[in-house]
């Protein structure tokens, strides 16, 4: 009989391509002075003169911006696009930038759309003083009002749209992609590749498209942005610019991803199985707390902002994990010959990780995403491939004498110890390790204790004994602990058996009223004590 390989194996021996890249990036751009009612009221009295903050002012603004957006069009041969109900603007984006290349064109803009839709605009009311009178007043309220996208092609960074408010004080927002401007580099180097649906699926220097993905940063992004500023339709004078009315960008959506192409797609088909079988609980927050490396307040834990979800399109599964504003997902991608995992991480509000929004913050994101892709494989190949010997299991059951220190036994099954291990687990992927403190607290939670009963005395005795059986390491220079690589697969095999196999199955075959056909091993059992009845009758008679 052949086994299937190992989630570990299939990850060590099966992967013939890995690339890690920022895919998607949503930005914000923006005037920061106008973000608020009083920078607005600040530009209109201050700025252009006016004795009273009033958007009426601006009026003029607004209808020169969107004359500049019409002639732009003329001038250039533009199409305008007015975007339907419903209708898939990258569905209309895709079918004419065919048309575009085929046209031999390297740069430009596509056509420009047209959408209504909400924004957060500022507008003039009437408030009322203590003397009877009224003045105008400005208030930042939601509106409906024009959008006027640019669908574009850059020679470095690919497709892109840049979609401009056409409402003071004309935020934008710009849509671009890290794989788009991968694909771009390699065609201007010359080096073949292979074009995956949103990625590549081969490539002759792999090491060269990694470097590429790395230095996709935000002085490349900035860079870019203030080019195309240069040649559209720009709502904000030279003059107005001059004054430091200048947009800025922030960080909306960011989405990094790790590719991972295997040798054939069956590896692909063995390994999401396996992982959807044995991850349904990534979404928990034991479980969210390691792959983000972040400690989970009660608050977000009763939302239910941390969770698990497997999709299905089709016969095509999806793993999804959703942390507050985060969401990692884990599908296949499938190629003319290859099938490739992508494992990605979406951070929609970098107030998550307390980190800001502004475009600089991108290699502190960065970090956190692909560091989280990473941990969800590395939890995935731990609690599959977690293995103890019988050599092992035997020493464990028995007290450990090391260098004239004694060590009581972990016994399999005793309580403190599947509590205690069971609490490791949750700290087996922290990268800075965990104290005395940090583990008395949640070893009196799995135990059914209150906090006061666990002494800082008894949870060292633990640690000792831990430490002398060789599962966890005290960290060079410091008061903390992490596990060892046996130390992790043991806690992991300990918590895993006891909680899939021992507790359900003596459930099971222990209780006398189970339904026989409502579990195949109690059925087992009753025929074998049938046949073992028959035979010993059978005997006796004889």
């Amino acid at each position: 009989m052949n086994l299937k390989p190992s989630v570990a194996e299939l990850q060590k021996e099966h992967i013939v391509m890995e690339l890690e890249s920022i895919d998607r990036m949503y930005l914000n751009a923006y005037v920061p002075q106008l973000t608020t009612e009083a920078g607005v009221a600040g530009f209109v009295r201050g700025y252009l003169g006016n004795r009273f903050a009033s958007t009426k002012q601006v009026a003029e603004m607004t209808e020169s911006f969107v004359e500049s957006i019409m002639q732009f069009a003329l001038d250039h041969k533009i199409d305008l696009v007015r975007f339907q109900k419903g209708q898939r603007k990258d569905d209309v984006m895709q079918g004419r930038l065919r048309i575009f290349r085929k046209k031999k064109h390297q740069e430009g803009v596509v056509f420009i759309g047209v959408a209504q839709e909400k924004a957060r605009v500022p507008r003039t009311v009437r408030k009322a003083f203590g003397n009877g009178g009224t003045i105008p007043w400005i208030n930042y309220s939601s509106a409906n009002v024009n959008f006027y996208y640019f669908y574009c092609l850059d020679e470095e960074f690919g497709p892109f749209f840049i979609k401009f408010c056409s409402y003071f004080p004309y935020t934008a927002k710009l849509c671009i992609n890290g794989h788009e401007y991968l694909k771009c580099q390699l065609e201007r180097r010359g080096i073949g590749y292979e074009a995956l649906d949103n990625g590549i699926s081969w490539c002759e220097d792999v090491a060269t498209a990694q470097r590429i993905c790395d230095h996709f940063d935000e002085r490349k992004i900035e860079a870019f942005f203030r080019k195309w500023l240069r040649r559209l339709p720009h709502p904000f004078s030279a003059k107005d610019r001059q004054a430091g009315y200048r947009y800025d960008l922030s960080i909306l959506q960011a989405e990094f991803s790790l590719t991972q192409i295997w040798n054939r797609a069956l590896s692909g088909r063995y390994f999401f199985e396996e992982v959807i079988r044995e991850n349904i609980d990534l979404g928990r927050p034991e479980q969210v707390q390691l792959i983000f490396s972040r400690k989970l307040k009660r608050s977000t834990v009763a939302d239910g902002r941390c969770r698990t979800r497997i999709i299905t399109e089709g016969v095509i599964p999806s793993l999804h994990i959703y942390y507050k504003n985060t969401h990692s997902k884990q599908y296949l991608k499938a190629a003319k010959r290859r099938t490739g995992l992508r494992t990605e991480t979406t951070i929609n509000n970098a107030y998550d990780f307390g980190i800001g929004r502004r475009l600089r913050n991108l290699a502190a994101l960065r970090q956190i995403g692909f560091q989280a892709n990473r941990r969800i494989l590395e939890v995935e190949k731990l609690t599959h491939d977690c293995c103890i010997g019988q050599q092992s299991f035997q020493q464990l059951q028995q007290p450990a004498n090391v260098e004239g220190q004694h060590a009581s036994a972990l016994r399999f099954g005793d309580p403190r110890v599947q509590a205690l291990f069971a609490v490791l687990v949750l700290f087996s992927l922290q990268p800075q390790g965990f104290r005395n403190k940090e583990l008395r607290p949640l070893l009196a939670q799995a135990l059914g204790l209150d906090c006061q009963e666990i002494t800082q005395g008894k949870t060292s005795y633990d640690l000792r004994r831990l430490r002398l059986h060789g599962l966890i390491e005290r960290i060079a220079h410091t008061h903390r602990y992490q596990l060892t690589t046996i130390g992790l697969r043991t806690v992991l095999f300990y918590s895993r058996t006891l909680n899939r196999v021992i507790r359900p199955g003596l459930s099971q075959i222990a209780h006398p009223n189970f339904p026989r056909d409502r579990s195949k091993l109690t059925a087992a059992f009753r025929h074998l004590e049938t046949e073992l009845t028959n035979y010993l009758t059978q005997k006796k008679a004889a």
